[in-house]
């Protein structure tokens, strides 16, 4: 660096003119890197160039805007370089257990979403977890038990915040040390970005880092964007096997962003069973859907054995020219897509691509969105959002539930006040559908269940839902529910009406004990006809 007097004021100048357009552009939201954080590794970073001079290096300090998001910046020569990230990424990386050593008493841990929960470090940590205590952790979807939970007394040490339940937290609840988080899914990067509780480290898989200096977050994109916003510091755990999921947006991190990298094993990441195969209430019901959706509508799809069967009819169908635009992308579009079906053609948003928050399933599907840029991996405030949702002409959503009152008021969350799963984005999706043009909404059940401990069978439809069970989805908001004996649309309908429309698609098995219940609530009239 030239030692001439006017060149040094060359360089103070503009240091400040960038470090002002950085505190400019992070204060509008716009701009997620400045200069801050390399004041006393510059000389280090640039010991292939000629050392910076103090004064460039007090002014990169005094610019200081946010030390968590940096970019490497040294001065050769009267130009600006931008360091080589392979430089950036030996600097950074660690090991898992250097890792877990960031985490103390008394700090909020994210541990990412389904697919992109760590291992390694979460190995490491469950090591580390008996010298703590009164560590939050907040994740979801599991689809493996973590090593954290397996620690003796982990109430004594940790507490899991969930924001969606499965079989592996259900657990946990009774061992007392998980709990769920409801949420509005389309929400969750909000709640994140307002929330007065710290995130003082999150770690995650992410694909192996790209030549620009990124790290793909894989079929998560959900809300971990936000998560990387309002994190302290990150530590994302390299995982060869993650597919590398195109988007829009909010679906990587830059290196520049990252404290910490940690090389796992690279382990077969997380799959869902392959579905079974259909039962013949499936069937039934996904033959009284799939005729009432038209060619170019746009599918969301829930998770479970009556949202498969309908993808697999629909794959066999006349459809043509459908669309996808859902939360969870799952294993049925892959063979809709494969049979010719999905074009996007006639998307008002995102022409021609299948949006999703995240996916979870086989490896059928991950080798499908691997850097396939036909599917756009997008945050979930966009995919969930009802403005998009009814921006999309015949927007077609079909959801499970777990049981439904003469009221219409849905439960799709808990057996009582057992937890099942969570709210996660149906009710996005009922509002979105009715307000799309052409959209409809499906709520789908059989009409019956095996209740283990009773032993008998009962039935879905309910007089009143089970003392302590969750709305889901409110009588005012449902669409369409549909069993193997029907499917009815419930918009608009008075308490008698809806309690008859009801009854007619309930188990004939249960009808009269039902129609003598709504006798009781005094939602029946004589002259109701089943």
């Amino acid at each position: 660096v030239s030692q001439n007097f006017h060149d040094k004021l060359l360089i103070l100048h503009i240091v400040n003119v960038i470090t002002k357009l950085c505190r400019s552009a992070e204060l509008s939201g716009s701009f997620p890197c400045c200069l801050s954080g390399y004041h006393t590794a510059m000389s280090e970073l640039c010991a292939n160039y000629q050392k910076p001079v103090n004064n460039l290096q007090r002014s990169v300090r005094a610019g200081s805007v946010n030390d968590k998001f940096t970019i490497p910046l040294c001065y050769y020569r009267r130009g600006w370089f931008i360091m080589d990230f392979t430089e950036l990424y030996a600097q950074k990386k660690m090991t898992a257990a250097q890792a877990a050593a960031l985490v103390k008493s008394g700090d909020w841990v994210d541990y990412g979403w389904a697919v992109n929960t760590p291992v390694a470090v979460d190995a490491e940590l469950a090591k580390r977890l008996p010298e703590l205590e009164g560590v939050n952790f907040r994740g979801g979807i599991l689809m493996w038990v973590p090593a954290i939970f397996q620690i003796d007394d982990p109430a004594a040490h940790m507490t899991w915040n969930s924001w969606h339940m499965g079989g592996i937290e259900r657990k946990a609840i009774a061992q007392g040390f998980s709990f769920y988080s409801p949420i509005r899914y389309s929400e969750l990067p909000r709640y994140y970005r307002e929330s007065p509780d710290p995130l003082d480290v999150a770690v995650f898989q992410v694909t192996p880092m790209d030549e620009h200096g990124y790290f793909n977050f894989g079929p998560s994109a959900s809300h971990l964007g936000a998560v990387c916003e309002k994190a302290k510091k990150i530590v994302v755990e390299v995982n060869k096997n993650m597919p590398r999921c195109l988007g829009g947006m909010e679906n990587c991190i830059h290196i520049s962003q990252v404290t910490g990298i940690v090389e796992g094993e690279n382990p077969p990441i997380g799959q869902m069973a392959a579905p079974g195969a259909a039962t013949e209430v499936d069937l039934k019901v996904a033959n009284l859907i799939v005729p009432q959706i038209p060619n170019g509508a746009c599918l969301q799809l829930g998770i479970g054995g009556m949202p498969n069967a309908i993808g697999s009819l629909i794959a066999q169908s006349d459809l043509k020219d459908l669309g996808v635009h859902t939360e969870m992308y799952v294993d049925a579009f892959v063979d809709i897509a494969k049979a010719g079906k999905i074009t996007g053609a006639r998307k008002q948003l995102d022409k021609g691509r299948q949006v999703y928050a995240f996916g979870a399933g086989t490896q059928k599907m991950y080798d499908y969105l691997n850097d396939n840029p036909e599917c756009m991996s997008a945050p979930v405030d966009y995919t969930n959002d009802i403005r998009s949702i009814s921006a999309l002409d015949n927007f077609i959503s079909i959801n499970n539930a777990v049981d439904i009152d003469l009221f219409g008021q849905v439960n799709a969350e808990s057996a009582g006040v057992k937890h099942i799963s969570g709210a996660g984005g149906q009710l996005d999706f009922v509002l979105g559908a009715y307000l799309s043009k052409g959209g409809k909404s499906f709520i789908c059940l059989s009409s019956t269940f095996f209740n283990k401990k009773t032993g008998q069978l009962e039935s879905r439809i309910r007089p009143t839902l089970e003392n302590g069970s969750i709305i889901t989805d409110t009588r005012a908001n449902l669409h369409y529910l549909c069993t193997e004996y029907g499917c009815v649309n419930l918009k608009g309908l008075t308490t008698w009406e809806k309690a008859e429309a009801l009854i007619n698609v309930a188990h004939p098995d249960f009808r009269e004990e039902l129609i003598k219940e709504a006798e009781k609530m005094h939602i029946w009239r004589r002259s109701n006809k089943i």
